[in-house]
């Protein structure tokens, strides 16, 4: 049988102490199905608990589908499963895709708990050190932060996935990353026969984003190739759209500027300006006739990490990104 070591100084609920120590066992398949857990006075006895805080707890997992009751008999494990951590960085359209791929290709009775971070280093450690020893499997997708790499390690190597960042976690084998670098070079290349059609080159990198600063250098690397007058703009104040730019943005917020200011100034895309975005979405399809985009596979994504966290497999894969051309560009 599990231990159950209450600790009566923690912040943590007793209760849902209980509830963390039933779901980790069964994560690290410590319990099966059938298993019986100790009754309610046994538990009481032998952890100093009260009545109710047992109670609760084993009601909770009743609740989940995790513990069934049999009268006179008592509660056992009412099924297999594991239990996913999965940590994002912000829920955006384009993450939607991935976790809506990454949880229809769970296996059954896989549960996935979704955390964001945004970026804030502090709720970062604290939601991994919670997490900590509770999960079958941890899927994190980590940020530009000298602490990040530190705070990964306190998680076991081998259940751990990096998604998204290929970041020098060393510890951490799994990877399963987009390439924000070659791979942009290379569409841009495919891109180039309509990029030429524009005057002047517009980088939008505003100085709010998160996406890795060596996609803007491709960019600009590609202009100097072929003589193109290019820019970096990076303050919202800044933007003037003007006929004859083409505008590469990897936000979208700045996206959705550029095309109020085309609206407003009656200039029509992929005729008077040029829009180049990044990260696919459902939306951008439909919008303005269809918006040009650089993206890696975020359904792919979402159906690899669902792999990892139902197998018992290694996996270091870098998903391709490519070229979605639309009447924007």
């Amino acid at each position: 049988m599990i231990k159950f070591n209450i600790n009566a100084q923690s912040e943590i609920p007793k209760f849902q102490q209980l509830v963390d120590t039933v779901v980790s066992a069964l994560a690290k398949n410590k319990l099966h199905r059938g298993d019986q857990l100790p009754t309610v006075n046994v538990m009481c006895q032998e952890n100093s608990l009260s009545r109710d805080t047992v109670f609760k707890a084993y009601s909770i997992l009743k609740e989940q589908g995790i513990v069934e009751s049999v009268p006179n008999k008592g509660y056992f494990i009412a099924k297999e499963g594991r239990k996913i951590f999965l940590f994002l960085d912000t829920f955006k359209a384009y993450k939607e895709v991935l976790y809506s791929e990454f949880v229809k290709n769970l296996e059954k009775d896989t549960i996935a708990d979704v955390h964001f971070h945004h970026y804030n280093i502090d709720l970062f450690k604290k939601l991994i050190t919670e997490a900590s020893n509770r999960y079958s499997k941890y899927i994190i997708m980590p940020f530009a932060h000298k602490q990040v790499a530190g705070v990964v390690n306190l998680l076991p190597p081998d259940k751990t996935l990096i998604i998204d960042w290929n970041t020098n976690i060393k510890s951490i084998k799994n990877k399963l990353y987009q390439d924000f670098s070659a791979p942009v070079s290379e569409v841009l290349e495919q891109a180039n026969h309509l990029m030429s059609r524009y005057k002047r080159m517009v980088m939008v990198y505003p100085n709010y984003t998160y996406h890795p600063i060596i996609t803007a250098k491709r960019f600009e690397e590609h202009c100097r190739k072929y003589n193109y007058d290019y820019i970096r703009l990076q303050k919202e104040d800044d933007l003037n759209v003007k006929a004859g730019d083409m505008y590469f943005s990897v936000s979208d917020r700045m996206l959705g500027h550029i095309l109020e200011q085309c609206r407003e100034r009656k200039l029509e895309p992929g005729v008077d300006v040029g829009i180049l975005s990044y990260n696919e979405t459902p939306m951008k399809k439909f919008i303005y006739k269809g918006i040009s985009v650089i993206s890696t596979d975020f359904k792919l994504m979402g159906q690899k990490a669902a792999a990892f966290a139902s197998n018992d497999i290694t996996m270091d894969f870098c998903v391709p990104t490519k070229l979605y051309f639309r009447e924007s560009l």
